[in-house]
């Protein structure tokens, strides 16, 4: 029997929980089940509490007074720990039916997941290699708020390609907390940003990018807004344009269809409606005991 999930990720701040919430309000009230997994060994406060909750399995703030470890060093540890016990995860999923949409939240450490092989093997473990088999899709939000820094929306667009690249599953792309943009990003030049290329940075010009010599090394405003820095990020944006892989859906969480929307994306990208048996027109009509069609 085939399971669907969403794996929520992003980098800190990006709005992820604040996503899931949305999305299980949004499935609740068009009558759809879901379970909610929460893996950031480090959260406390939620508007839906967890249906599996990594803490009570292990904790960071254990983690971190016990074995003496920093913040990113206790969250890879708990990782770890994790996968040495996957049963944690496979008893609690295993009995889910293929009606439910089980959604993961994810801390928003983005090496757990673009430079350690530590969430693409839990992937491997939901999706091909454990029993449970998981159709899949990642989902990864981007803050909306840095298109107005170009060179931040690509470093932020090349990290979401290598998550996609080191998950090898489904994967859409967010920008999250479009109501922080609105009224200050004119919506012609936002929708560049959903399709990025490199032409995004030909058109961020700096009169001083082709002086001789570059910007001074000790000056570190001028290293940040000089020729080297420059040229960096345009050979960042073209090789994101060369790969061609990562697009951007519109997301305010405030806006129902919004909400709806990327959910449609989801839904397409693990072929969920197409695992639901089709029902009957009557099916959720009651009929009483002499057989009289009941209102």
């Amino acid at each position: 029997m085939s399971k669907f999930g969403a794996l929520v990720m992003g980098p800190a701040g990006a709005g992820k929980t604040t996503f899931c919430n949305s999305l299980i309000q949004h499935l609740r009230l068009n009558k759809r089940s879901c379970f909610y997994v929460n893996l950031d060994p480090a959260a406390e406060n939620f508007s839906y509490e967890p249906d599996l909750d990594i803490k009570d399995l292990i904790s960071l703030e254990d983690v971190m007074e016990e074995m003496g470890l920093g913040p990113n060093g206790g969250l890879i540890y708990c990782f770890d720990f994790l996968l040495e016990n996957l049963d944690f995860l496979t008893q609690a999923l295993e009995a889910l039916s293929e009606e439910y949409l089980i959604i993961i939240d994810l801390p928003g450490q983005i090496e757990l997941y673009t430079h350690i092989p530590v969430v693409p093997t839990l992937v491997n473990h939901l999706t091909r290699f454990g029993s449970l088999n998981v159709s899949l899709c990642a989902a990864y939000l981007l803050e909306s708020t840095f298109v107005i820094d170009r060179s931040k929306f690509f470093a932020g667009t090349l990290s979401a390609m290598s998550a996609m690249i080191m998950l090898e599953i489904p994967h859409v792309n967010i920008l999250s907390k479009m109501d922080l943009v609105k009224g200050s990003v004119p919506k012609r030049q936002l929708k560049r940003f959903l399709d990025p290329d490199a032409s995004l940075m030909e058109d961020n010009n700096n009169p001083n990018e082709d002086l001789p010599g570059g910007a001074d090394p000790a000056n570190t405003e001028s290293v940040m807004g000089g020729g080297s820095f420059k040229k960096l990020n345009r050979a960042v944006a073209r090789l994101i344009d060369d790969f061609s892989m990562v697009s951007f859906l519109q997301l305010d969480v405030q806006d129902e269809d919004s909400v709806a929307g990327v959910l449609s994306h989801i839904d397409d990208a693990i072929q969920y409606h197409e695992a639901q048996e089709p029902r009957e027109p009557n099916d959720e009509i009651d009929h009483g005991d002499d057989g009289i069609m009941m209102e």
